[in-house]
């Protein structure tokens, strides 16, 4: 039989007067990041009106010519790190993405303390003037799926024995919010052997909670116990997978899992990852009640495609952050972050 992620539905968090209902809940999603990293989420709150209109408004944007693109390229979006990459634009694991995407992320004007500073990664979005609906297609979704995320992390703690708010109190009081819209091809450029390359390449996220909308077509490919296993949609549930941050605190009690996407439906496909994840500010060190385990940690290390251990980083998430975004846009990281 083939392996499966599982479904949990966090209608429950969302009741703070249910205690029982939200321990059942957060034991479930300690058994699926122990066992994969990944699940599907249902009782989110997001509705499909909202859902549908993002990928309506997505497939209109996607669907204009490149330079009406380029108009709002990342070149525009200076240390914000915000706007449109063509395809092969982005790299994972050094290698060109078979995909084209819009960076968006939390919106901040230019009298936020940390945009006044020139802090990398804040800042305003860069919106398409066509088609005139994007914005409110894309803010909506990213307001309801940072409600969800935020919920979420509740059900994280208290699957820790935590208390439901300690993330909220140390960790997201300022959360960094990242939100990509993604477009993979049905077929590309004719010097492109498709059968080799990948809409994305393996990876791990690399913060907290990744929540992902994506559309019919499917690719998303998860590593699981048994080898890679298929991530199709379901109609109305996101994807969730944890990231390598939340390994980091957790001292690999939960995984962050590699995924790769390959886009084989013959369709152009669509995928709404939003990232919730640290302050950009915070340390990042294991949990008090974390005991450090060096062997499981080498083998993790051993395991990983990049031969890189999330246990060995010090410092604070923005420093693992930029670390990380600088090698997928390479052409990028001077003139944005530098």
């Amino acid at each position: 039989m083939t392996e499966r992620l599982p479904i949990i539905d966090m209608t429950a968090l969302a009741e703070p007067g249910d205690a029982a209902g939200r321990a059942r809940v957060a034991e479930e999603i300690a058994q699926a990041c122990r066992a994969h990293g990944f699940f599907y989420l249902v009782g989110h709150g997001i509705g499909a009106d909202v859902l549908d209109a993002l990928e309506a408004e997505s497939r209109r944007f996607f669907a204009l010519p490149l330079a009406a693109k380029m108009a709002i390229s990342m070149a525009r979006g200076g240390k914000a790190w915000r706007g449109y990459f063509p395809v092969g634009g982005e790299l994972t694991s050094g290698r060109p993405d078979l995909k084209e995407g819009l960076y968006l992320g939390a919106e901040l004007g230019p009298d936020h303390p940390r945009v006044r500073a020139g802090v990398a990664m804040h800042g305003a979005n860069l919106w398409p003037t066509e088609p005139p609906g994007l914005k409110a297609a894309a803010s909506a979704y990213m307001d309801g799926a940072t409600r969800a995320a935020a919920t979420l992390m509740e059900g994280v703690s208290l699957s820790l024995g935590l208390d439901a708010q300690y993330f909220a109190r140390a960790y997201t009081a300022e959360p960094t919010v990242l939100f990509r819209i993604f477009h993979y091809p049905a077929s590309g450029a004719p010097d492109v052997d498709w059968s080799q390359s990948w809409g994305v390449g393996e990876h791990t996220d690399y913060g907290l909670l990744t929540l992902l909308a994506q559309d019919r077509h499917g690719g998303l490919q998860v590593k699981a116990p048994s080898g890679w296993i298929e991530a199709p949609p379901i109609e109305g549930a996101l994807v969730c997978n944890i990231g390598d941050m939340l390994e980091r605190l957790t001292g690999g009690r939960f995984k962050s899992t590699p995924h790769r996407v390959r886009n084989v439906s013959g369709h152009d496909r669509l995928s709404f990852p939003l990232f919730f994840d640290p302050d950009f500010m915070v340390p990042m060190r294991p949990l008090p009640a974390v005991a450090t385990d060096a062997a499981l940690h080498d083998a993790d290390k051993a395991e990983r495609w990049d031969r890189a251990s999330v246990h060995e980083f010090e410092g604070t998430y923005g420093d693992y952050l930029l670390e990380k975004v600088g090698k997928v846009f390479p052409q990028l990281k001077e003139a944005a972050l530098g």
